[in-house]
């Protein structure tokens, strides 16, 4: 045989073991950037939160999943209609419609804190500890469907995760009092209704946020995006507003905007 026909045999032996190798590889686990991997649906790892940070992830409706550094879950406004993908800790629930509290909660849940006296005695007072959250509520007023008023029927839920304090809402049908916001205390994130009608009205919700001057605004509570877009166009001049592409957020004391913001959530 001749050189060159030894040297062709050589390089094609030697180009085969090269290929046989790189596909040996292409089916290991090894690390790289592969194309193939691309059409691949890899688990996600979230992030772990510090101490001083906190997760939002609006589910939906008036419901929010709210995560510590210490892995307490809390759904804000539990009910039977949309939950979290996870169960949580601690739930709060108003009572002003079904889709804002359940009476079948799931038996895994740990705390269960009603915006209202189940037994009709007054006022709810909730002020616990769990972890690393501390849960407090203030009570409001909300009307009745005959025209009325049910007193304390509400409330305010607050949650305090470190240097941060994060105020839910709920189905606020009033403008706040200074009793009000003397009980609330400062406020760095605020999760309010804005629909305008079975809550309190847009302009009064504005007022609202204005008293209360978070650093953080989060919508919720809003049926289409018209009525969001409504309530946006009336803040116009007042605050920025950004919109995110997913449902989560992560806060801290340190990262909160020098100014107050409104942050829209993906969802309904």
């Amino acid at each position: 045989m001749s050189l060159p026909a030894i040297l062709l045999r050589l390089l094609a032996s030697l180009t085969f073991a090269l290929l046989a190798t790189a596909h040996a590889r292409a089916q290991s686990n090894e690390p790289g950037c592969r194309p193939e991997m691309a059409s691949y649906r890899l688990p996600i790892q979230r992030v772990q939160l510090t101490k001083d940070e906190a997760r939002l992830t609006f589910v939906g409706h008036a419901t929010f999943l709210i995560e510590t550094p210490g892995g307490v879950k809390i759904a804000t406004d539990y009910n039977d209609y949309v939950r979290p993908p996870v169960t949580p800790d601690i739930a709060t629930m108003n009572k002003a419609h079904s889709t804002h509290y359940s009476n079948r909660p799931d038996p895994a849940i740990k705390l269960i804190l009603r915006g209202w006296d189940p037994e009709g005695k007054g006022a709810a007072k909730h002020d616990v500890t769990f972890g690393d959250v501390r849960v407090r509520n203030v009570p409001t007023n909300i009307r009745t469907y005959d025209g009325g008023t049910d007193y304390d029927g509400n409330s305010i839920f607050v949650f305090e995760i470190g240097d941060l304090c994060i105020a839910h809402l709920g189905h606020l049908h009033h403008p706040l009092e200074p009793g009000h916001l003397r009980a609330l205390g400062r406020v760095d994130v605020v999760l309010f209704p804005v629909d305008g009608s079975y809550t309190l009205d847009q302009e009064g919700m504005l007022e609202v946020l204005k008293s209360l001057q978070a650093r953080v605004m989060i919508p919720m509570h809003f049926f289409g995006g018209g009525t969001l877009e409504r309530f946006l166009s009336r803040t116009k001049g007042l605050w920025p507003v950004e919109r995110r592409d997913t449902s989560s957020i992560t806060v801290s004391k340190a990262a909160l905007p020098a100014t107050p913001t409104v942050i829209v959530l993906p969802g309904h």
